[in-house]
């Protein structure tokens, strides 16, 4: 058995590691360039993702 332990951050937290604005990071969410789940009704963005969107975005640029 494996155990998983996925960090998950808030959208202010995202929004501090990205250094963006809240809109954009909803933006980002809601267009499916930033993975996101729901639990209740909180927005969670697994740490893995934002890593993910970076590596795209640096492709892309690439």
């Amino acid at each position: 058995m494996t155990t998983v332990t996925a960090e998950l951050l808030t959208v202010p937290e995202v929004m501090a590691r990205l250094k963006l604005g809240r809109s954009t990071v909803y933006d980002l969410i809601r267009s499916r360039r930033l993975v996101s789940i729901t639990i209740g009704r909180s927005r969670r963005v697994p740490a893995d993702a934002v890593r993910d969107f970076i590596d795209n975005q640096i492709e892309e640029t690439a």
